[in-house]
């Protein structure tokens, strides 16, 4: 990351009480910049991270439900964001079961009305939009999926982000095309991403802290299932990279980019959460779930991260054992009610240095 061109940047991030949203915050104000946090209170569930990390003082965050065009052009007209990071959505695959129009609404919808907020700003230069790896048509390979792959989705979270995928692709081929006059636009797609402060329902590192803090027992749905598991600062890090460029290039940066971790690192859950045990020298908390009556989830699932490799520069720089440490570590000292903010800053200096 390069200090010196974020030191008093203009940056709206939307989804900042979200638990990525909160660590993009802080990683940005400690690199300098001026943040402008979107979120929306309704749902806001899980805003544990966002306290921790005190982001109300490094933000004024609006609350505006990005299905609410007129709140969100209000945000852009008021803040005249330079950088755009659009990180608000509807996370989970398993809710998008419960409420599947809720998420297609959030997902794609609140997607245009970004992209249209972008598209009416004098201001932005660069703006990244932020899916998911679930977006690609999954046909449970071993090998992994490149930008180029059929987008898809089985569950209505990951077609929902196929869809935003395919909206910011034509917005790119519409509107975002003139080098001398477009905000440069890309999307990014990431894998499972760990770290201190997720305490979201029905992610594999919150179910297990709260296993360990209440002493019960983790009935695994998917032991077996794969995932590009990586610390949350990675993905991080590589939005940062590519709106780097694309505040100097422009729209002839438009493109979209997988981030995940090296190919030895994608490990099972049943892996990840030994090591997620093992650093609290617990080994009683994991069970097999029984239950036949699952709802669909795929079970192996990576991405080719070769195109940011050559020419991002761009690669993992924690294994997947030093993320599991460096995430149950945040876990512990909030555990044991320490400050985990000083911790936070401390792994983002870390991470972020050279």
């Amino acid at each position: 990351m390069n200090k010196s061109f974020w030191k008093n940047k203009k940056v709206l991030i939307t989804g900042d009480t979200g638990f990525k949203g909160a660590w993009m915050s802080l990683v940005l104000s400690e690199a300098g910049a001026k943040i402008q946090g979107l979120s929306s209170s309704k749902f806001n569930k899980n805003i544990e991270l966002y306290d921790c990390l005190k982001i109300r003082s490094i933000t004024n965050t609006v609350d505006a439900d990005i299905r609410d065009q007129e709140k969100v052009f209000k945000t852009f007209v008021d803040f005249q964001p330079e950088l755009v990071f659009h990180l608000a959505a509807q996370p989970l695959v398993r809710e998008s079961y419960i409420d599947p129009v809720t998420t297609y609404e959030v997902n794609l919808m609140g997607t245009l009305n970004i992209l249209e907020a972008i598209r009416s700003s004098s201001s932005v230069k660069s703006a990244i939009m932020v899916t998911t790896d679930k977006c690609y048509e999954n046909n449970e390979w071993d090998w992994g999926y490149r930008e180029t792959d059929p987008l898809g989705g089985h569950d209505p979270y990951s077609s929902s982000k196929g869809c935003a995928e395919l909206l910011i692709k034509s917005y790119q081929k519409s509107f975002f095309h003139n080098p001398l006059k477009s905000s440069g636009v890309s999307s990014v797609r990431a894998g499972n991403v760990i770290g201190g402060g997720d305490f979201s329902q029905d992610r594999l590192i919150p179910d297990l802290y709260r296993s360990i803090d209440q002493k019960s027992k983790l009935f695994l749905r998917n032991p077996f299932a794969t995932r590009p598991w990586q610390h949350v600062f990675e993905p991080i890090s590589g939005y940062i990279c590519v709106a780097e460029n694309l505040y100097n290039s422009g729209s002839e940066g438009n493109d979209s980019w997988n981030f995940g971790p090296h190919i030895a690192d994608i490990k099972t859950v049943k892996e990840i959460s030994e090591l997620f045990c093992a650093s609290w020298e617990i080994n009683q908390v994991i069970e097999f779930n029984s239950d036949v009556d699952q709802l669909h989830e795929a079970q192996s699932l990576s991405l080719d991260i070769s195109k940011a490799f050559h020419r991002l520069n761009w690669q993992p720089k924690w294994s997947v054992e030093d993320s599991i440490h460096k995430t149950a570590m945040w876990y512990k000292s909030y555990h044991h009610k320490e400050d985990v903010l000083s911790l936070s800053i401390s792994q983002i200096q870390e991470y972020f240095s050279n």
